[in-house]
């Protein structure tokens, strides 16, 4: 039973043309809207019912419960974290998280963002394609009508999904440990403006909004990467190896030319949400960038994957 006939999708008649076949494109009837939403709630199934998707959620989790930890031990003789500095950048957050446990939700999305936010889209994204190759899946959802162009998209979007998700998962557990470990109210912005709790919430979840959008470029990097090849290991390798290498040479000065045009320049620019006002310009370029690094690799992964001769 092809992997199609699992998920309960409808079978094109070119099935039993040959075995192992791969229709034409328009030898199969067109899937309507209700069969494309359906793809997508099937692989959204498929993705957040592996144990390895799973694993890395709850690995997402632990991040801040133990960096809460790690502060209320720190704290607890009323010595302050980390001496402060730092001008409100990322881990500048942490010396404020004794004070307002809010605070946890920053200093959480600014310690997994340069690496355990990207590094498990990666393994998600760098999956998408190359696993179902590696499984001998990919040519039976292709068989199914909904066409090369609309199954990546619907990978895509599915990767996306997961952005949020992650994303989310690590603010909500900051969230939560730090209402649980330290005292909440009212807080103080980078600017040195008071704002209530509840303009807070709103910022933080702004601020997860604006790390899941940061993420979409390596996203559609991992998936053209995916399209490469018919092993999900090194496409999963490859991205995340990628985005190691960007991470270091994102950190020599010698490069400061070409380091705005990387995908994590300007990732922790989301602390610009906590000054009063909201500070853009280095948010606008983020989000531009992810943008161009989708449509690029987006592009690169259309071509490659419609031109791609299916054998798995």
């Amino acid at each position: 039973m092809s992997r199609a006939e699992v998920r309960g999708e409808p079978v094109g008649e070119s099935e039993g043309a040959a075995p192992g076949a791969v229709p034409e494109p328009g030898t199969a009837r067109a899937p309507g809207p209700l069969w494309s939403l359906g793809l997508l709630r099937s692989e959204l199934l498929t993705t957040f019912r592996r144990w390895r998707t799973l694993a890395l959620l709850c690995v997402l989790a632990a991040v801040p419960v133990l960096v809460g930890i790690a502060v209320k031990i720190e704290t607890s003789d009323g010595s302050p974290v980390g001496g402060g500095g730092g001008g409100g950048e990322g881990p500048a957050f942490i010396s404020q998280v004794s004070n307002n446990g809010l605070f946890l939700v920053f200093t959480a999305l600014a310690a997994t963002l340069p690496f355990f936010l990207p590094m498990a889209i990666g393994v998600v994204a760098g999956d998408a394609i190359a696993g179902e190759s590696s499984a001998g899946t990919l040519r039976y959802l292709l068989v199914a009508p909904a066409g090369r162009s609309r199954l990546l998209l619907t990978k895509y979007a599915t990767v996306i999904a997961f952005c949020l998700a992650a994303t989310l998962v690590v603010a909500v557990s900051a969230l939560v440990v730090g209402a649980l470990l330290f005292p909440v109210g009212d807080l103080i912005t980078i600017s040195g403006t008071r704002i209530t709790y509840a303009e807070g919430l709103g910022r933080a979840l702004l601020i997860a909004l604006v790390v899941a959008a940061s993420l979409v470029g390596i996203a559609a990097l991992g998936l053209f990467v995916s399209t490469l090849t018919g092993s999900g290991i090194a496409a999963m390798a490859t991205t995340v190896g990628l985005l190691i290498t960007v991470q270091i040479l994102d950190q020599i000065p010698q490069l400061d030319a070409l380091q705005p045009y990387f995908f994590s320049h300007y990732w922790l620019s989301f602390a610009d949400v906590m000054r009063e006002p909201v500070y853009w310009d280095d948010l606008v370029k983020n989000l531009g960038l992810q943008a161009l690094y989708a449509a690029v690799f987006g592009s690169a992964a259309w071509a490659r994957f419609t031109t791609k001769d299916i054998t798995a």
